[in-house]
Order: structure tokens, then sequence, then C-alpha cells
């Protein structure tokens, strides 16, 4: 393990003091304001999360624990918050158009964003039990609100619904299995029950871990706890989707990486046989589920339960190139999915909205840079080379291969051939069918952020390094 600079001051919690204290300001601002103040709490909330990212790049890289040993500063956290507020404020930027002409613009979305995003910092940065599900409760309480955001929206509102209820399960199943890990370690200190728990561990400890783990495995939408997510993908207004998509699966692979490698350490055998079962469950079900699906909500609903299986292969083999696997794979996948969320976005007419894959018929005519970009996206899904979806699946493919687990990486490589023909589909409904309809132009933010991804993914293949060489830095801060 890295030494430890333990110090009594604030200054690593700043990216999450500043958080907590905009979300105050903006509260404020909302209540004076009222509805008028929609437009520019969405700008608000844009610095306020753009001056949290800088105050993040600026802490330091060794590894720093704070609140009496509660909170913990290092290169993985600073890497895994980077990316979280960059999945925060690519989901603020696609909501600001669809927000105001769906007329449900209201001041209490960027306040509630912000609160999401300063849970997922603390749960990224969480060095014990009790800190991880305080903030693990913050992220979950604001999405569920979001998630019914468009109230008047039977779909969104029982999205929301269908949330809260399994999600309260999961938190009293996370509560559950860490009250049975420090009844028998007698701590909840991440380093203090790597220390307790070495070589033969205890059946009760076990249980606790399993718990924990099924816990950590709704949060990531995996299977077999993955069942909220198609209908709440469904429901929940696009732009909200997205987030939920990005966001929350950078903060939450993050906590379970944490939470594996940090405090049971010394028993990877025992875990490990967990995390493989919720992997290959989680490629199977996103693989097959996906095929026969119309609604492409839905779809990415069921890709999202796959590319977590994917990234699970990387925490499965406990080793540094397994987490800079991880890193790199939720890097991309994040690009990934803005894109593809952003080119959803633009399927509108009016104010109608267009969520099957039929309705993508002719795209590559009606909008040919539309339909590329969409297309790149698909193919970097699937794995095709050269572009950065491949990267990332090569990236766990091979740690899990160096790590002797040869049959999860073959598992891998077949159910994501499986999984290439849904979204081979799309391009085919895209390019080969007669055009269905014609769509509004995208509005300036949604073509930005898809502009970005496709600039990501394509780049990524020809300079792969900078990224890399980051998610190595940030995986051997862990060890």
């Amino acid at each position: 393990m890295n030494p430890v600079l333990t110090i009594p001051a604030f200054g690593p919690v700043l990216p999450e003091i500043i958080l907590a204290a905009g979300a105050l300001v903006l509260v404020l601002f909302g209540a004076i304001r009222g509805e008028r103040s929609g437009e520019s709490m969405n700008i608000i909330a844009l610095a306020l999360l753009a001056v949290t990212f800088v105050a993040v790049l600026m802490l330091p890289g060794e590894r720093i624990e704070t609140m009496n040993g509660s909170f913990v500063i290092d290169g993985f956290a600073k890497f895994m918050k980077s990316l979280t507020l960059v999945a925060s404020a690519g989901g603020v930027i696609l909501s600001m158009d669809y927000m105001r002409r769906e007329g449900i613009s209201r001041f209490e979305y960027p306040i509630l964003i912000v609160l999401s995003t300063l849970g997922m910092l603390m749960v990224i940065s969480a060095n014990d039990l009790i800190a991880l599900y305080l903030g693990l409760e913050l992220l979950s309480l604001s999405s569920y609100v979001i998630a019914a955001f468009d109230r008047d929206n039977v779909r969104s509102t029982e999205a929301g619904l269908k949330y809260f209820v399994l999600g309260s399960l999961s938190s009293g199943m996370l509560l559950y299995g860490a009250s049975l890990v420090y009844g028998f370690t007698g701590t909840v200190s991440f380093p203090a029950i790597a220390g307790v728990l070495q070589g033969q561990v205890g059946i009760g400890a076990i249980i606790g871990i399993v718990f924990v783990a099924a816990g950590i495995a709704f949060k990531i939408s995996a299977v077999p706890f993955h069942m909220w997510t198609p209908d709440v993908y469904e429901g929940s207004p696009t732009p909200v989707t997205a987030f939920f998509a990005a966001a929350p699966k950078m903060a939450g692979m993050a906590m379970a990486t944490r939470v594996f490698i940090d405090a049971f350490p010394n028993i990877v055998g025992q875990w490990q046989q967990i995390i493989v079962f919720i992997s290959i469950a989680s490629m199977a079900l996103g693989s097959f589920a996906a095929i026969g699906q119309r609604n492409i909500k839905r779809l990415m609903a069921y890709s999202s339960i796959g590319n977590v299986g994917y990234a699970l292969i990387g925490l499965a083999t406990g080793t540094v190139e397994g987490i800079q696997g991880v890193v790199v794979y939720m890097a991309i996948y994040l690009a990934m999915t803005l894109g593809t969320f952003a080119v959803i976005l633009g399927l509108r007419r009016g104010k109608v909205m267009f969520e099957n894959i039929e309705d993508l018929s002719g795209l590559a005519r009606t909008h040919p840079v539309l339909a590329f970009c969409l297309a790149m996206m698909m193919f970097s899904l699937a794995g095709i080379p050269p572009l950065a979806g491949f990267f990332a699946k090569f990236a766990v493919f091979n740690a899990a291969i160096n790590a002797n687990l040869v049959a999860l990486a073959i598992i891998g490589v077949v159910t994501s051939v499986i999984g290439a023909y849904y979204y081979l589909r799309i391009v085919k409904v895209m390019y080969f069918d007669e055009p269905a309809a014609t769509y509004d132009t995208m509005p300036a933010g949604v073509k930005l952020v898809l502009a970005l991804s496709s600039i990501f993914v394509v780049l990524f293949g020809i300079v792969p390094a900078p990224l890399v060489a980051a998610a190595g830095a940030a995986a051997r801060s862990l060890f």
C-alpha cells in the first residue's frame, strides 16, 4: 500500500464543500427568483461543476486521509471524480433545451443534479462504511426525485416510484451487509477491515461481503439486481436517462473498486467469485435481452447492464492492470453513452420525441452527419476497431487473461459478438431502410456534447497514451 498522509485540513474536501455551498446558493436563488430562474440556474450549475472540476484537478496526487480517516483522496479518486463531474455537466447540457420544450424547466432540477453529484464525489472518496452509506443515500434520494421529475407524465412518475422502492430494498441489503462486516471485524474503516480479514475468513463475514456486493450491484445495474434499469431508463425524461447512464455509473464502479480493493485486498479469492458471477450474468443478459428491444432507451438500458459486466472483468482480476482496465473502460463508456443520448435527444419534431429504433429509418439520407455519429457510437459500443470501444474491451480482456481468468475473457468475447447484433441493427436501419421522418435542428448544447464525444471515440484509437497513462497512475494509487 502507498504511504498515507493524514492531515486535519479541509483541503482534500474542497470540491465537496464547493458543491455543497453552491447547492445552498442555488436553493436561495431559485426560491427568490421562482420559475423565472430556470435557464440561469442551469448556467450557474454548470459553472459550479466547472469550478469543482478545477478544484479536483488541483488536489495533491499522493494518498491523503482526512475527516478522522473516513475520507480519502488519491490518484484514483481524482480521476473518477473528474469523469463524474464531466458526466454531470453533460447531463445538465443535454437537459437545457429538452426541459424548456417539455415545459418542465423548473429550478429544482439543476439543484438535484448538483446534490446527486455531491453524493457521487463522497462515495468515490469514502474510506469507511458509514461515509460510503451517507454518500450513497445522498446520491440515491436525489436520483429518485429526478427520475419522476416530469410529474404530469405517468411513465416518469412510475419510474421514480419503482426506483425508490427497489432502491430502498438495496440500501437495506447494503446496510445489513455492512453491519455484518462491522460485527465480525469490529471496525468500519476500510484499511482496518483489510487488516482484520486475512487468510481464512468466517462465514459471517463472507455473508456480509455478499450483501455489500448485492447493494453495490444494484447501484451499478448489475445482474441480478438490474430489474429497475429498463423501466426507469424508459420512463424517465431522456436527459435524466442520459444522466443515469453516465454519472452514477462512474461513481458506482469507483465505489465497487474502492470497497473491494481497499477493504478486502487480502481475501481476493473469496470476493472474486462473486464479481465473476455478476460479470458473466450482466454480460449475458445485456447481450441477449437487448436483441428484441424496440425502444432505444430500453436498448441502452440493457447495453449499460452489459457494459457494467465488461468493466467488472477488470475488477474481478484484483490486479493493477485490471483496475487500469476498469478506469479506461469507464472513461470510454462515458463518451459513448453521452454521444448516443445526444443523438436520441436530436430525434425530435416539434413537441414530439421519437424513441423507437424504427424512427431511425433512413436517417443517413435525411440527416447524414447525425447518422454517421450514431453509427460511430454503435460500432464503438460493439467493440469494433479502430474505435475507442475496441480498446476498452481489449484492456479488460487482456487483464483477465494475465490474471488467469481466461474463461471469463472468452465469455466476454462471445457475449460481445452476440451484442454486436443489436448495435449493428441500428446502423442497418439508418443506412438501408427507407426514410421515416425528418427531425428538427439539434440545439447547440446537444451538438457540442455529440461533437466532443465523437472526437474522443475516434481520436482515442490514434492517441491512446495520455488516457492509458493517467488510468495506470490512478490504478497504482490503490495498491
